[in-house]
């Protein structure tokens, strides 16, 4: 559940609005997050998720461009 809306800043003075989210998954689900977050310190819990709802919603037929870029990021970074 969206819980609040944030304005993030980044490094090119243009904003972003991060909304944040509350949700519960499976022990199983969490525990694997966390394993792979532990093997891989380049990733964050945030970057993790966004990159998981991106490559979901791209994989279902999402047309807009920015779940697009989302998705290939979350490929073609890291």
């Amino acid at each position: 559940m969206a819980n609040g809306r944030e304005t993030k800043l980044e490094s090119n003075e243009s904003s972003i609005e991060v909304v944040s989210m509350e949700a519960e998954v499976p022990e199983a689900l969490f525990q694997s997050m966390r394993h792979f977050l532990k093997e891989h310190p380049q990733w964050d819990q945030y970057q993790l998720v966004s990159s998981a709802v991106a490559s979901f919603l791209f994989q279902n037929g999402s047309t807009d461009k920015a779940v697009a870029q989302h998705y290939l990021n979350g490929i073609f970074s890291r």
